[in-house]
């Protein structure tokens, strides 16, 4: 059952919701005149097969119950023959609109429920108040929200089935493509190929130190020569620099100008669904979707005093309005935690920039104020409360007082037309908002002289030079996309819609189209391939502009300013025409047009006389792209006489992505030691080293320092200060609090660590073994002596023969459910919050068999969802490819293995199981 009673009074009103969470929490709420059943999300989708869109029949669709759907439907059936009344209490969006929709259909297909009366209610909050007055105020669906919801997963649908197919004929080795995935892949792999292609530029800087008559000094940094604003690659070469500072030290300086001002620093406006997960991934670490989840916790409630109540409104929203009574308690709550003078004369009101934004509902906010983080303390527990103290504090920062900082500029001259430098400060003269909270970035801005007060000085006042430094820069490549810029990114564009976010990246992922190293997005070659197969067969479908005017137009059909069906049409027609036109598409012709697109990137000459795509085994033969069953490789045009063969990576440089950057690259000097640093690149990969090279050393000079570049640190992308900070490794991290013992870090053979009291740990991908302070190494070290004791997500309950709980945790590779030392992943899709008892059982039931560590069997049966289902091919649709060249070293390996035995026949994927595989969140 889905709340706590066994019986159901007729005449009782059924309420209906999403998840067992909030139905226990709401059956609270309503008392003995209501049942509330949850109906486990989506009870039915379209089938993924061919033929559930139909746009041949005016675009009818077919719907099927979820595999794990009847049952929760055989139960709401049962209570609503019974009931008085039924509300649909489903989410306030369009997804909620549509889950809603299809419990009402399915109920009045059944005998005996044709007159029953449904009715919708929607809240924003999970608290009594909120839930009481939305039954005061029910309403009949919204037919223009349900008319959204069918014509994107129409969408969806015909883009996943249709395009797939073609990918998988044309492109061995690819998965699937999406309408909003395949868009969102196409900004990574670009962005991947600006870095590929960057080439760093050297330049220098001048900085010097001046003294006023009182003795204080003013640094400042030369921004004018000869009469001319320098440019950023102005000074070039460190002959250029040192002639620079010649003629510094030469001259006599005096102040020409002195600017101040005052400024007003505003808060950042409350949480919308999309700068929630950009913050939580900048200031927390968490993933868009373990930033979703966590967020789902949080609104469906926990216990506080006896009575479960939600902690914050629903987290899928564009709106940046408050209601009114939350922003008269978040200026009391200011005024009496921080004081009148951070309560601004009137409240703050934001309206939202995006012109695509619907602002349907509020913005992202404690239910109640007056709910510390502090005083939750002992009913949340780490990432929730983590996650509740971000939306606490950025709710409360939005109503306070602008910060107010005293800027100062002052320009050095040595005369008319000559040198000016410049100094800056920048002193906050009252936090506001800032005592609270400050909104993250992506890209550092330069942040010169903040917190710096500067002398009082006058113009035409002399001033002393004290030193002259020059210091050498290089350019950096654009950055990597993480999480939070990427999601930026896209709303900016318009692309895809902030609810749907966090299942794009997601779906990226498990694809193997990229991989999340260090929180950055890197594309792997399969994306690469995908993407560039479709720019040029598809590239009206992976435009920026046409993806996003497509989202406006569903926009359109929210409002009910457009026919759904007409946007079908539209769509449609151009599409399946496009897809018409690569019926004859051979697999010559796609190798070609992705040697084309491609080999710009993999085929780059080091310098002017070189033939990147000479065949280093014959000479005489032409390397390009080719492709197996199992993917893309670089491949020799005489083959099959020459098998010369090696992976889709730049020449030579092992898939680092240093374009065409020369190494050794030189960085600067050691200040302690005067000794220059280099990034080079041996056999094991690449390093940074203090010293000359072996070949440049004297005889009684000591043999140079390295160490070598933790993985995902670019050769290119390290700079002086990164470099000095890995050569002094180990360093110290602090003290630990209960052994007094020192906390080191370093890097060793098998990566990053940390040791302490002879024990060492090695450091998650996600902590930077130069900046990692002595709160989070403490915390791993505690981990590490539990053996790994992680929190669960959720705990379902002992085992049915007994022995320790069930958990499901969240791992690197996905949820999994753990009973003891045993662990099992969840079948892709699978949300969390839907895992039973006997689920967990079964799966952990199937993985000890498999491994052989033997089965426990449990007390009730499991359901039938858990039941194994056939898996697609990792790479269907490789049929049609006989003749496509095959990296040599593999086609060895099967030779050999195929004389010692001979596998039996596999059998044809179904197109039932190709689609399967395909399925995904995007109609992928």
């Amino acid at each position: 059952m889905n709340d706590q009673r066994d019986s159901f009074l007729p005449g009782e009103n059924l309420v209906i919701v999403e998840s067992p969470a909030k139905a226990k929490t709401i059956n609270k709420y309503l008392g003995r005149d209501y049942r509330v059943l949850a109906s486990f999300g989506h009870i039915r989708d379209l089938p993924p097969k061919d033929g559930s869109v139909r746009p041949e029949e005016d675009f009818a669709m077919d719907w099927a119950l979820g595999d794990r759907s009847k049952k929760h439907v055989d139960e709401i059936t049962k209570a609503a023959k019974e009931a008085a009344r039924v509300y649909l209490a489903t989410d306030p969006d369009r997804e909620g609109e549509a889950i809603s929709w299809h419990v009402q259909e399915v109920l009045k297909g059944k005998r005996g429920l044709k007159g029953l009366d449904f009715q919708r209610i929607t809240f924003n909050e999970i608290t009594r108040s909120a839930v009481l007055k939305a039954i005061a105020e029910p309403r009949p669906l919204n037919e223009d929200l349900i008319e959204a919801y069918l014509a994107r997963r129409a969408l969806d649908y015909l883009v996943g089935f249709t395009l797939s197919p073609v990918l998988w004929r044309k492109l061995p080795g690819s998965r699937s493509a999406g309408r909003v995935q395949s868009v969102a892949l196409r900004l990574i792999c670009e962005r991947e190929a600006e870095i590929e292609i960057f080439r760093a530029d050297e330049y220098w800087t001048i900085e010097a130190v001046f003294t006023t008559d009182d003795g204080q000094t003013l640094p400042a940094r030369l921004t004018h020569l000869d009469g001319k604003k320098l440019t950023k690659l102005a000074i070039g070469s460190e002959a250029e620099a040192k002639a620079v500072v010649e003629r510094l030290l030469a001259a006599a300086f005096h102040v020409a100008e002195v600017e101040a001002k005052q400024v007003r620093r505003n808060p950042a406006p409350p949480f919308t669904t999309s700068t929630l997960q950009q913050e939580a991934s900048r200031k927390l670490g968490f993933g868009a979707t373990a930033t979703m989840r966590t967020a789902q916790r949080l609104y469906e409630g926990v216990q506080i005093g006896g009575e479960t109540v939600g902690l914050i409104t629903y987290m899928r929203t564009d709106g940046l309005q408050l209601a009114q009574e939350a922003v008269t308690q978040t200026r009391h709550v200011i005024a009496e935690q921080f004081g009148e003078r951070y309560v601004p004369a009137s409240p703050r009101f934001y309206k939202s920039r995006q012109k695509n934004a619907q602002e349907a509902h509020e913005a992202i906010r404690p239910t109640d104020l007056s709910r510390t983080p502090a005083s939750l303390r002992s009913h949340l527990d780490g990432a929730d409360l983590r996650l509740y103290e971000l939306i606490w504090k950025r709710t409360v920062a939005c109503q306070m007082e602008s910060a107010v900082l005293d800027q100062v500029a002052v320009d050095i001259d040595t005369g008319p037309g000559d040198a000016r430098l410049r100094a800056t400060g920048s002193v906050v003269k009252f936090d506001g908002f800032l005592k609270v909270y400050e909104e993250g970035k992506d890209d550092r801005e330069d942040e010169d002289g903040a917190g710096r007060r500067l002398p009082q000085v006058t113009r035409g006042q002399p001033v002393s030079r004290d030193k002259v430094t020059p210091e050498q820069h290089f350019t950096q490549p654009p950055p990597r996309y993480t999480e939070a810029s990427l999601v930026k990114k896209m709303e900016e564009l318009g692309i895809g819609r902030p609810s749907t976010y966090a299942s794009i990246l997601q779906v990226l992922q498990d694809r193997d189209y990229v991989r999340l190293e260090k929180r950055q997005f890197h594309p792997e070659n399969r994306g690469r391939l995908v993407t560039s197969f479709l720019t040029s067969f598809f590239k009206r479908y992976v435009e920026y502009d046409f993806t996003a005017q497509l989202e406006e137009q569903l926009d359109d059909v929210s409002g009910g300013r457009i026919d759904w069906k007409s946007v079908l049409r539209q769509f449609w027609d151009a599409f399946s025409a496009a897809v018409g036109e690569t019926k004859d598409l051979t697999i010559t012709q796609v190798i070609d047009a992705l040697d084309a697109e491609l080999g710009p990137h993999f085929f780059r000459p080091k310098n002017d006389e070189d033939d990147p795509r000479r065949c280093p085994s014959c000479s005489t033969g032409r390397l390009g792209l080719r492709l197996s069953r199992t993917g893309a490789f670089i491949g020799c045009s005489n083959y099959p006489e020459c098998r010369y063969t090696r992976p889709l990576e730049v020449p030579g440089e092992d898939g680092d992505g240093v374009g065409g950057t020369e190494f050794p690259r030189a960085l600067g000097v050691d200040p302690e030691t005067t000794l220059p640093v280099t990034v080079r690149k041996g056999p094991y990969g690449f390093y940074v080293q203090l010293g000359p090279a072996e070949g440049e050393q004297t005889e009684k000079a000591a043999k140079p320092k390295r160490t070598s570049l933790p993985k995902g640190l670019s050769p290119v992308e390290v700079d002086l200060a990164t470099a000095l900070g890995l050569l002094r490794l180990p360093r110290e991290v602090g003290v630990h609090p209960e052994s007094g013992q020192v906390i080191k870090a370093g890097i060793g053979r098998f990566g990053p660590y940390l040791q302490h009291d002879g024990a060492y740990k090695s450091l998650p991908a996600d902590d930077d073994v130069l900046t990692i302070g002595i709160n989070r190494a403490v915390d791993l070290l505690a981990t590490a002596r539990k053996g790994g004791g992680a929190t669960p997500l959720r705990v379902l309950g002992a085992h049915p023969d007994g022995g320790t709980e069930i958990g499901v945790y969240s791992g690197r590779y996905g949820p999994y459910v753990k009973h003891g030392k045993l662990m099992a992943s969840l079948p892709k899709g699978t949300e969390v919050e839907t895992v039973t008892l006997d689920h967990a059982v079964a799966l952990l039931n199937a993985k000890a068999a498999k491994s052989g560590k033997g089965v426990r069997k449990a007390k009730t049966p499991a359901s039938k969802s858990t039941k194994a289902t056939a898996k697609a091919p990792e790479d269907p649709g490789t049929a049609g490819t006989a003749g496509v060249q095959e990296p040599a070293a593999k086609k060895t390996t099967r030779k050999r293995a195929a004389s010692k035995k001979t596998p039996a026949p596999k059998a044809k994927p179904t197109k039932t199981a190709k689609a399967k595989e395909s399925a995904g969140p995007d109609g992928v």
